[in-house]
């Protein structure tokens, strides 16, 4: 039983990150309305009459998006009956579930009636809490095996404020991401870093506003979490989850960072923009990891 629970575990926050991707793909090749103003079927049929590549990517991506609701839901009830004893399972549970059905009643407004898109840049920042959770969840119902006790994990107060401060800054950053793809301002600045490169000026209109906003919080975020990898190089190198952790999230941060670079250079190449999400996909999961064991470490040491 234990061994098809991590299996399901595991599946579920494989089928998520393709929910995710799924999502910037819809964006990206602009087939958010590929079905027309339908939902949930493509232009009120089983069977559309007109089979085009947006409707193909919008309707995948509603298929995968249904079927990891339903694993979300069965792992969030096997979790609780399960592993309910644990602290934190509870929680998560219900968290993954409730945020995974409020992105697909967002993505379901968006096709009936129409959205800003500083509404629907909140779409990608929900699905990600609900990944967060799927895959915290699936760390707990590991982390049974006790390979790794975390409750003799300490985390100090400084380090403690950083890893709150960059976790709550890093949904800021997501969303300014997502906001990007769908004001389509994606391409608004040819240069980088800077919008012109040969012109040091102000932004001209929203669009650019938004991009490089964008590019602003991603630079504070690639230094902050560059500085805490120096803090726990410096002074925790002996907690080794505290040291190969923010060591993945500094490699992870500057993939992100490169990708970001290169869908400029590339003119918005579509392989480049899913890896782009994909890096900030796996750097909020570890983020909320630290988050986790931070929790774990005030209330043991109080």
């Amino acid at each position: 039983m234990r061994r098809s629970l991590k299996w399901l575990a595991v599946a579920t926050t494989i089928v998520m990150i393709f929910i995710l991707l799924g999502g910037a793909l819809v964006t990206k090749t602009g087939s958010g309305m590929g079905c027309g103003r339908s939902w949930p079927l493509c232009e009120g049929k089983f069977v559309p009459s007109e089979i085009t590549p947006e409707l193909m990517i919008e309707l995948a991506h509603r298929l995968v998006s249904g079927a990891g609701g339903i694993m979300v839901l069965v792992l969030s009830v096997w979790s609780w009956k399960a592993i309910g004893h644990i602290r934190e399972t509870k929680f998560l549970s219900l968290l993954s579930f409730i945020f995974l059905l409020l992105q697909g009643l967002i993505g379901a407004a968006a096709v009936l009636w129409g959205q800003s898109g500083f509404v629907l840049a909140l779409h990608f920042g929900i699905s990600l809490v609900s990944f967060a959770s799927v895959f915290l969840l699936t760390l707990l119902i590991f982390e049974i095996d006790k390979k790794f006790d975390a409750e003799k994990l300490y985390i100090d107060k400084r380090m403690g404020f950083h890893i709150v401060g960059v976790s709550i800054y890093s949904y800021l950053v997501i969303y300014t991401g997502a906001l990007v793809r769908h004001m389509k301002a994606s391409l608004v600045c040819l240069d980088w870093p800077l919008c012109s490169n040969e012109n040091l000026s102000l932004p001209s209109d929203i669009y650019q506003w938004v991009q490089m906003g964008h590019r602003a919080a991603a630079g504070i975020i690639f230094i902050w979490i560059s500085y805490i990898f120096y803090l726990a190089v410096r002074h925790y190198k002996e907690q080794k989850v505290l040291y190969w952790g923010w060591m993945i999230a500094f490699i992870l941060v500057s993939l992100q960072v490169i990708a970001g670079a290169f869908i400029i250079f590339s003119m918005l190449n579509l392989y480049i923009a899913l890896l782009h999400a994909f890096f900030i996909t796996c750097l909020f999961g570890v983020l909320s990891y630290f988050l986790l064991l931070y929790s774990r470490s005030r209330r043991n040491h109080q």
